[in-house]
C-alpha cells in the first residue's frame, strides 16, 4: 500500500484556486539518509526510490508532474511550459493553469509567489549566494506586476540560530543593502549568525512588496519533517510547490 506523503501547506490569503506547499521528508520510499520523501535525482539516492516518491507525489496531488531543474544558486528564471528535466534555473514562472512550478531545498529558502488575481505563480530557490546576487528580484521582474499586487510565502529553510555563515557572506550582502546588518548577529571576529528569513524580507521589501507571509520554521533542528544539507550534507531534498487550478476544479478542496 503507498503511503500517504505529510505536506506543509502555506498559512496565506492567497486566492482559493492558488494551491502552495512544502513537502516533508515523510511518507515515501527511499531509505537510510534519504528516508523517506526524498525529490531529488542528484543527490546519490536509488533513482528509482526517487522516482517511486516522484510518482506518490503527483498521484497525491493529482497533478502534472513538475519540471525538475539543475539548480545552481543563480538567478535564472525558467518558464515551466517549455523548461526540461534538469534545465539550469533557481526560479520557475508561469502563468497557464494545472502547471507547477517547484524548487527543491535542504536548508536554503523556497518562495513562493503569486498575484492577487490568481493568474501568476512563481517559484524561487534562494540560498544565500542567490539571495545576494538577486534571484529574488529576478523572479518578481519576470512577474511583471505592481509590488502591492504580488503575494510571497517563505517556506521552510535554515534558522536564524543555526545559520554561521563568514565575514564574506555578511560583507556581500551590506555592500548591497546597508541594511542587510540588522540580519546577522555576530559571533566572534569573522564570524555571524544570519536570518535568512529576514535577509529575503528586506529584499522584497525594497522592491515594495509587503504581503510576506510564511517563515520561521527551521530544517536544521526539525530532523523529523525536513532535510538539512548543512547538517547531514548527504541527505535529500523537500520541494516547494505552486499552481494555479483550473476553473472547472476551483471548489476543490486541499487535502
Amino acid at each position: 500500500m503507498e503511503n500517504t506523503i505529510e505536506l506543509l501547506w502555506a498559512d496565506w490569503p492567497a486566492a482559493k484556486n492558488i494551491r502552495a506547499l512544502t513537502t516533508t521528508r515523510i511518507g515515501g520510499a527511499s531509505r537510510g539518509v534519504y528516508s523517506s520523501l526524498n525529490l531529488a535525482d542528484h543527490v546519490g539516492d536509488e533513482l528509482s526510490d526517487v522516482e517511486k516518491n516522484r510518482q506518490t507525489l503527483v498521484r497525491q496531488l493529482n497533478i502534472k508532474q513538475p519540471v525538475w531543474l539543475k539548480q545552481v544558486h543563480g538567478v535564472q528564471v525558467a518558464d515551466a511550459a517549455t523548461a526540461k528535466h534538469h534545465d539550469e534555473a533557481d526560479a520557475v514562472y508561469t502563468d497557464l493553469a494545472d502547471t507547477v512550478c517547484a524548487v527543491m531545498t535542504a536548508d536554503c529558502l523556497p518562495l513562493l509567489f503569486c498575484n492577487q488575481q490568481a493568474t501568476k505563480v512563481a517559484a524561487a530557490h534562494a540560498g544565500w549566494r542567490g539571495l545576494v546576487d538577486g534571484v529574488i528580484e529576478s523572479t518578481v521582474e519576470t512577474l511583471q506586476e505592481k509590488p502591492q499586487n504580488i503575494m510571497v510565502w517563505l517556506g521552510p529553510a535554515i534558522g536564524a540560530e543555526c545559520f554561521e555563515v563568514g565575514q564574506d557572506v555578511f560583507d556581500a550582502f551590506v555592500a548591497v543593502d546597508a541594511k542587510a546588518k540588522q540580519a546577522f548577529v555576530k559571533t566572534d571576529a569573522t564570524h555571524y549568525l544570519a536570518d535568512i528569513y529576514q535577509l529575503a524580507r528586506l529584499r522584497l521589501q525594497n522592491l515594495g512588496i509587503e504581503k510576506i507571509y510564511g517563515g520561521g520554521l527551521c530544517t536544521y533542528t526539525d530532523e523529523k519533517r525536513f532535510y538539512s544539507f548543512r547538517k547531514n550534507k548527504t541527505t535529500g531534498r523537500m520541494a516547494s510547490m505552486i499552481w494555479i487550478v483550473a476553473e472547472e476544479n476551483k471548489s476543490e478542496e486541499k487535502e
